[in-house]
């Protein structure tokens, strides 16, 4: 026990001892000032005690119980159900006499130095913090001894009122007067909240460090005396800077009231903190809790609002949990789905309308005292691009009001003033596309590009807006190389706003907590604010939808659900690869975030040291995997609102590439118009003129030469192509037989066509038409007309042979196909070798097509009247040959039922 403890007895008579010195003679004026000023403190000394004493007749009688066991807080979920008490059931009790010294030592440098020389009340550390008040504002500086802290934890309310704190200084006078310092000491010691729902430093010691009490060593001490000031900033699971830096601070006090040398110090500050903390391994969770991580997330509320405290008094805790979203989640991370055994996910689930947390996923197999929760504690690793419509092209549209068509070049390029060239995912550049094209196919140049036309102040500011501090920002944060990152919480909210039409609240899990009175009550809510236009919030969601219909989050998309959303992957910098070696695939960060109206869902997956690489397509789209799961599970049964354009916003169809944007034309290409929004006021009304209407001059020079051996004709023609047409042109041939209606008798690429199997005594009309695409020029037109033939010419024809049924095969064509329009031919089989052909059927609209083979005969039956084609000879009368199919001769019949070529 330390020598400068003292019992009671002795303190009294060193009181009685000390001897007050006679004031020297003052000026008549100047004591008449100090006589009023006395009589006014006498005055109030009278009112406030009266005051005093009506408060401290209205404290709670001491109660040993209640002084040594913690008061259980209750934890309520968004629909008022009870779903955890964190009491102290695991608590390791140490009585005093078994608290090593050095341990006391260090609790007593750091909270109560005077703690064995005053009555239960500081009154010179009172003055002290009065002082700080009048200064700084109620409340700015507290003064509370230990046995104020026992006083305040075992009946009071952590409320900072007059009449608290009247009742806790009496009440603390009394327990100095019904207990002996040692007893009090104890009852801090089992009592104190070290963090989350560690109660006392002997349970601390076998959480933190696997160990007894007796057998830590001074930094370890030291650790433990730090933390109940902020128990979960300084918990060295969760933070070992923080808790190292305090631990620092604490060997220092030792030093200082001469418990421990300087030597002594400044070795057990040396000690890594990390180096004698138990094994994440070893920690093992309880395995009757549940929602740990999400409880986690609550005294981490707690804690920032200056409520720690209150855990031991018995509160009463309002959440946001949702129960049925927390279960999915945890059952999510729980599952098989993993690739590899220690990779980590990290998942935090956000009400889009109100920032409310739904719930969180800390890890893989989170349990309680797990220490670090990846939802909620890491904010050190990079965001990779789901950072570009928070930093990128969220504030392009908001400060530049940029349209999702705006156009953005993606070209190799260099980060400003160095020779560090920027590159793609793929590594590949694809030139100009829209700002959309850019954003769901997340190309990196563009998105440096887009931030150097915001600006790095104004995309400062906008991100700052979430209440996100990422850092200084430079070009290559444009695709997630910041300084500080954030949380899957935090990207949650700020996710949330855009499709809460661009408002904002900061994340909570805490609706209100009620006191041990049962009435008095604190709202935690936090205020909701614009945190970007309707118009920005509207136009980044609709590209961000692209990401999961065609963009880079396929395998997000839920079907049914109108998400929207953003994938994202950091890169190992060349230092880390050469340190590390590692391989080219690998990457140590994979994200997404994506939302509907009703939910706002951010996944993060990685291993636990970022030395460890994910190299594969299973761990990259793990993330994505994981939110498809829960969004699908958690959005069953209820109904999803589709995200709804706000009458700021406008759709123009512009002609892609055009920059300025402008309006597509009528002649605009297919390929090059694109849909796109605008902010109301800022479409385009200029028209494209790039695409003018082409026009196509009729072919030229057209000839027609007839061979009469042949019975054939040569179409010949010239043109010339115009120079702004890029596609082929091809020619559409047609032909008019004696003022019928002009057919179609072939299309060609080339400037010539022949045409076989002429009738004598016709004329012909051929066209010629250039096309290209849907463009037609004027028909090139010329006429032959053909002499008939006289009896004295058919002379020397071969003699008409007739069948059975009395049909004849006619000369004028060398196959066996009676042609009566271009969609159907009469076919006269070939005649076989006993000189008689078969009949062949000709269905046609327009006649009959009667075929002769040179060594037989063949019928072609229509539906009127016409001639069919000689037959070839052959020996398979099954077998036809190529010309059946290709003469450019074949034309339909005549009105009077004769058959033309």
């Amino acid at each position: 026990m330390s020598e400068q403890k003292q019992t009671r007895e002795q303190r009294r008579k060193q009181l009685q001892q000390k001897k007050k010195k006679a004031n020297k003679p003052a000026k008549v004026w100047m004591k008449r000032i100090l006589i009023t000023i006395l009589a006014l403190g006498v005055l109030g000394a009278i009112g406030g005690g009266s005051v005093f004493a009506y408060y401290a007749s209205t404290a709670p009688e001491l109660d040993e119980k209640s002084l040594k066991d913690p008061i259980s807080p209750k934890l309520l979920d968004a629909n008022g159900e009870l779903f955890a008490t964190l009491g102290a059931e695991d608590r390791e009790y140490i009585p005093y006499d078994e608290i090593p010294q050095q341990m006391e030592d260090a609790i007593l440098a750091t909270e109560d130095a005077r703690f064995y020389d005053h009555m239960g009340v500081d009154f010179l550390r009172l003055g002290k913090a009065v002082l700080a008040n009048f200064t700084s504002g109620f409340g700015a500086q507290g003064a509370s001894t230990l046995t104020q802290q026992v006083i305040k934890n075992s009946f009071l309310t952590n409320e900072k009122t007059l009449k608290r704190k009247a009742q806790e200084v009496y009440l603390a006078v009394q327990l100095e007067r019904k207990y002996d310092k040692e007893e009090i000491f104890e009852m801090y010691f089992n009592k104190v909240l070290m963090s989350g729902r560690i109660y006392g430093f002997g349970t601390a010691a076998k959480r933190f460090y696997g160990k007894e009490l007796k057998d830590l060593s001074l930094d370890e001490y030291a650790v433990l005396a730090g933390m109940p000031q902020s128990p979960n900033n300084y918990n060295p699971f969760k933070n070992p800077e923080l808790a190292e830096k305090r631990r620092n601070i604490v060997l220092h006090l030792m030093n200082l009231h001469g418990k421990i040398s300087e030597s002594e110090m400044k070795t057990a500050q040396a000690v890594p903190i990390e180096d004698s903390l138990l094994p994440e391994d070893q920690r093992v969770a309880k395995q009757n809790s549940k929602y740990d991580a999400f409880i986690d997330v609550v005294l981490s509320e707690l804690e920032e609002n200056g409520d720690a405290d209150t855990i031991s008094e018995g509160i009463t805790i309002y959440t946001t949990l949702q129960p049925n979203a927390q279960k999915q989640v945890e059952a999510t991370l729980n599952s098989d789905i993993f690739p590899t055994e220690k990779i980590q996910s990290a998942i935090a689930v956000i009400d889009t309308k109100t920032g409310a947390i739904a719930a969180v996923g800390g890890g893989r197999n989170y349990g309680a005292d797990r220490g670090f929760n990846f939802a909620h504690d890491m904010k050190l690793r990079s965001p990779g691009s789901t950072i570009k419509p928070l930093l990128d092209y969220g504030p392009a549209v908001e400060f530049l009001n940029w349209s999702t068509g705006q156009t953005i070049v993606d070209e190799q390029m260099t980060y400003t003033g160095t020779k560090q060239v920027i590159r793609n995912f793929d590594g590949k550049y694809k030139g100009a596309m829209t700002m959309r094209e850019a954003l769901y196919n997340s190309r990196n140049v563009p998105a440096v590009k887009t931030l150097k036309e915001v600006g790095t102040k104004n995309a400062k500011e906008f991100i700052n807006r979430f209440g996100i501090d990422i850092g200084e920002v430079h070009e290559s944060s444009a695709i997630g190389g910041t300084s500080k990152s954030m949380s899957p919480i935090q990207m949650a909210g700020a996710f949330a706003a855009f499709g809460n039409s661009g408002i904002h609240t900061e994340p909570y899990a805490i609706n209100k907590i009620v006191y041990r009175d049962g009435k008095t009550e604190k709202d935690y809510r936090p205020k909701s604010k614009a945190v970007m236009k309707d118009s920005t919030a509207y136009m980044v969601t609709d590209v961000l939808r692209d990401v999961l219909t065609k963009g880079t989050a396929k395998t997000a998309a839920v079907s049914g659900l109108d998400i929207a959303g953003k994938s994202g992957t950091s890169n190992y910098d060349a230092n880390q690869m050469k340190e590390w070696d590692l391989p080219s695939s690998a990457f140590p960060d994979v994200w997404f975030a994506g939302y509907t109206t009703n939910y706002s869902i951010a996944v993060w997956s990685g291993y636990p040291e970022m030395k460890t690489p994910m190299t594969t397509n299973a761990e990259r789209y793990l993330p994505q995997t994981i939110f498809k799961k829960v969004m699908a599970n958690i959005s069953e049964g209820t109904t999803t609102d589709r995200f709804s354009k706000p009458n700021s916003v406008v759709e123009a169809t512009i002609e892609r590439g055009t920059n300025p944007l402008q309006l597509a034309s009528e002649y605009t290409p297919d390929e090059l118009k694109r849909t796109e929004l605008f902010v109301k006021g800022t479409e385009p009304t200029t028209v494209s003129e790039k695409f003018e209407q082409l026009e196509l001059n009729a072919p030229t020079n057209l000839s027609v030469d007839y061979d009469e051996i042949t019975s054939s004709a040569t179409l010949m023609w010239d043109f010339k192509k115009p120079e702004n047409l890029e596609e082929n042109v091809q020619f559409e041939v047609s032909v008019a037989i004696d003022n019928g209606p002009s057919e179609l008798l072939q299309t060609t690429d080339q400037t010539g066509l022949i045409v076989q199997s002429l009738i004598p005594g016709s004329t012909y009309v051929f066209s010629v038409t250039a096309v290209s695409g849907e463009i037609r020029s004027e028909p090139a037109s010329i006429s032959l007309t053909l002499e008939g033939i006289g009896e004295e010419d058919l002379e020397g024809t071969p003699p008409t042979d007739t069948d059975e049924n009395g049909n004849s095969g006619d000369w004028w064509n060398n196959n066996g196909n009676g042609n009566n329009n271009e969609n159907g031919n009469g076919n006269g089989n070939n005649g076989n070798s006993d000189g008689k052909g078969n009949n062949g059927n000709g269905k046609n609209n327009n006649g009959n097509g009667n075929g002769k083979g040179n060594n037989g005969k063949g019928n072609g039956n229509g539906s009127n009247e016409g001639k069919g084609n000689e037959g070839s000879p052959s020996d398979n009368p099954d077998e036809t040959t190529p010309e059946d199919y290709t003469n450019p001769g074949e034309t339909p019949s005549t009105d009077d039922g004769s058959t033309t070529p």
